[in-house]
């Protein structure tokens, strides 16, 4: 399979939602589209502070995330980063779902040079991650990443009471379209499971509030050096054709 065409990014002047000075470790995650898939995020975001969370949650969000939807993360704290699709191969988009052609936008995470180190944390991503960057990259154990589907297929494996990370990723499990319908959804584990995710997202009390004196998601900043980022960005020439995308994350 041929590696994925990097389109240049278009220099923007305000690349940053919040002040240039960040930490230089954070988690990110992924927004594209104007549906429901917020909602994720916002839990993700909520989720962090639950459990004290040293660092930002970046949000890598393609040019078709409403401007409401790019507000709404910024008031849980979110430091929200445009980024331009990645188109792959045309030989590999014949047959793809859109879902996953504009899943190769991931990419552009890597050009987050201002940060040390990130953690990722939709785990779909994984496989795809791990193939082009496989020296650099460590996929991260089934206690921080539980796909729901590892409940009925290889209960063997989980230990419930030790996930740290859960993956709504089966069919039917996403809490906010919960319905108890799809195959497997009628378990007592997955029910339990969504119940705690809308217990956070629905806990007041883990909304984002700016403490004084302090920098993004209440993080004291280490002061980082952005001139040659910028530099860099700077020197990208070309423009790029997008095309609108379907809602994920």
């Amino acid at each position: 399979m041929a590696p994925p065409e990097l389109v240049p990014t278009s220099v923007k002047t305000a690349p940053f939602t919040k002040p240039a000075t960040l930490p230089r470790r954070a988690y990110v995650t992924f927004l594209a589209g104007n549906g429901d898939y917020v909602k994720g995020v916002v839990g993700l975001a909520k989720g962090l502070r639950k459990v004290k969370s040293a660092y930002p949650l970046v949000v890598a969000v393609l040019p078709d995330v409403p401007e409401d939807h790019r507000r709404i993360l910024e008031s849980q704290g979110c430091i929200v980063r445009e980024i331009e699709p990645v188109y792959p191969p045309e030989n590999q988009t014949q047959f793809a779902m859109a879902y996953y052609v504009i899943n190769y936008s991931k990419l552009r995470i890597w050009e987050f040079v201002e940060y040390s180190k990130m953690i990722y944390l939709d785990g779909d991503i994984q496989d795809f991650l791990n193939m082009y960057f496989k020296d650099i990259y460590k996929p991260i154990p089934l206690v921080y990443n539980l796909v729901l589907a590892m409940l009925w297929r290889h209960p063997e494996n989980v230990e419930l009471d030790k996930v740290k990370v859960v993956h709504y990723c089966a069919t039917g499990s996403k809490p906010w379209r919960y319905t108890g319908k799809e195959e497997n959804m009628q378990r007592d584990d997955i029910k339990m499971l969504i119940k705690k995710w809308w217990d956070i997202y629905n806990d007041e009390s883990l909304d984002y509030k700016k403490p004084i004196g302090s920098a993004v998601g209440g993080v004291q900043a280490e002061a980082v050096n952005m001139q040659p980022f910028i530099d860099a960005l700077s020197k990208a020439a070309g423009r790029v054709k997008y095309v609108t995308a379907p809602s994920a994350a």
